[in-house]
This record gives C-alpha cells, structure tokens and sequence, in this order.
C-alpha cells in the first residue's frame, strides 16, 4: 500500500547561484517538478510514495531518477522516452525570492506520458493520488492524466489537485482555464494560490471565490496559499485565515508544493476519512504546513530545501506563529 501516488512532471530547475568571474551569471541543476516535490516531502517524513511521469533518456532523466531513489520516493513507474528530452526550467529570481521561469519543453518528456505507460495497480493501492494542471497543458500528457485521476476517483483513492498555473505552457489564459477546470470535478483537496483562484473563478474576494468552487464541484477541503501572509482555508461551515512564519526567504520554488506535501501528511497520519477531520483540527494541520513552505523559501531548490521532520518540529517550537 502507498500512502501517496503522484502523477506529473518531474523535470530539471536552473535555480540561480550567483555571478561567474566573467560577470556570467551561474545556475545550479536541482531537480524540479511539483508532484515530484510533493512526494519529496513526504517521503522525507517516512510515508511511501510513488512517483507516475516521463523523463528524456539523457543525463538529466537519469538524475532525476537518482533524486527521487534517494530520498525514497518510489520510481516502479518512472518512464524514459527515447524521442523527448527531460524538461528545463530556468528560475529566475527577484530580490525578494520570488520566481519567474523560462521554459524549454518542445517538447519535453513529461508531455509525451501515455496512458499505456501507466500501472493502474500502482493508483489502486494508493491511500492519496494526487495531480497537478502542468501534465495536461499538452496531448497525450493530458488525456493519460484526466484518464489516471478519473481511475482513482472510481477506486475512491482520496484526490489531491494543485491547479499549478504556469502562464508560459499555455496558449493563453482561457485553455488554461478550461483544462484546470476539468481537474477540480475530481478534487477532494484543493491547493491553490490566490492567482489561480481569480483565474478560476473570476471573484477577487477570496472567501466568495472558495464558496463558490466548493458549492459548484463539491470540494471538500479548498486552500488557498498566501505567500508569506499564509493560507486560507474551508472545510464545511469551517473557514479560518492561518498566518505563515516570518523567515529570509531565498528561493520561494517549491514552498507551496512542500505546503502541500505537509498538509497530505498531517491528514495520512491522522488516519481519519477526511469528511471526519473537523475544521479546528485542519487549523493546526495547515500551521504545520505553513511551517514546512516557510522553511523551504530559506533555501535554494524544492527538493534539496525540504526539511526532515525533527527540523519542522523544532521551528514551530522555537518560532511564534504571528
């Protein structure tokens, strides 16, 4: 049994590193990718993952194959495709850590993932499958990705949904919406940051836009990451704002993928069906979350930022959540 499968893009992040002797400026290879992030969390903290996606076969796929065997997420499911090459991504950062990326996917591994490449045992024995908007950007990717969450949700596999937009992977805002849509029907976990929900519902209040995903899809638990203002979240009658933790942030890629990889956790380890947790027990599941998205801004790249779980312990200990 796995407690979490994951399906998506895994690719290569050139995060910046600083300026050459020639005034150049350096990037460092991390790896990528935010269901592989996801997973990457977990894993750190003991939970047995399964990553389901396609990389290039060249020097890069088979690092990030390296990547994920060491920190224990599972790559049964990991295909390398002999015609794409692994995806790349160039981070660039602002003075305060926030990113913007230039993408090189045309196209890329992660797009060509097909629906023959996948082991539906893998998804059957998983207690969270979760996806994001990125793998259905392109055919085939997109159908072998709806086909895969449509196959969990009949198996009653607990779904995970980031909607993750990436405006560059589109051809413009409104296919993206379309196409991130069709993945909230099956959401039983909403992520989204305050961008995306706008997008999704064209309601700039952001509790009015929550109500109205969760009345029109039947959503059980929405989200809403805040950058470091915190989250937002509903879960029933139950609404409440969770402020972050202040830290230096570095590198914010991947702190909402460890967010979530946090809050997935909080939940497999409750061992409760997720209609049974109450709203004032995500409260302190989503502090916990807070807690690993602010630690993973202070350092650069996802998975090489995730702390393990001694380390999130003592920071919520030693910091006072303002």
């Amino acid at each position: 049994m796995y407690d979490a499968v994951a399906l998506g893009e895994l690719l290569i992040d050139f995060t910046p590193a600083g300026i050459s002797s020639n005034e150049c400026s350096l990037f460092e290879q991390n790896p990528g990718g935010a269901p592989a992030n996801v997973l990457g969390v977990l894993a750190k903290l003991n939970m047995k993952t399964e990553f389901i996606g396609k990389v290039g076969r060249d020097q890069f796929g088979y690092f990030l194959k390296d990547v994920l065997e060491n920190i224990q997420v599972g790559t049964r499911n990991l295909v390398f495709d002999d015609e794409a090459n692994t995806t790349l991504a160039f981070v660039h950062l602002d003075d305060n850590g926030d990113r913007k990326f230039s993408f090189y996917r045309n196209p890329g591994a992660d797009m060509m993932l097909r629906e023959e490449d996948i082991d539906f045992n893998i998804i059957d024995n998983a207690k969270v499958f979760h996806f994001g908007s990125v793998s259905m950007t392109h055919e085939p990717a997109r159908s072998t990705t709806l086909k895969a969450v449509e196959y969990a949700k009949a198996k009653k596999v607990l779904v995970s949904y980031d909607p993750n937009y990436r405006p560059l992977l589109w051809k413009n805002a409104d296919e993206a919406k379309q196409y991130m849509e069709k993945g909230l029907a099956y959401a039983d976990i909403l992520k989204v940051s305050e961008e995306e929900l706008q997008l999704l519902t064209d309601i700039t209040d952001i509790e009015q836009a929550v109500r109205y995903l969760e009345i029109k899809y039947n959503i059980p638990l929405i989200v809403v990451t805040l950058g470091d203002k915190g989250s937002y979240f509903k879960k029933s009658d139950y609404e409440a704002y969770v402020p972050s933790y202040k830290v230096k942030a570095v590198d914010t890629t991947g702190a909402g993928d460890g967010f979530l990889g946090g809050l997935l956790y909080q939940i497999l380890t409750s061992e409760k069906n997720i209609h049974d947790i109450q709203g004032i027990e995500f409260k302190k599941m989503i502090g916990f979350a807070n807690a690993i998205g602010a630690l993973m801004t202070t350092k650069r790249g996802a998975i090489p930022a995730i702390p393990a779980l001694k380390e999130i312990e003592e920071f919520i200990d030693n910091n006072i959540n303002e």
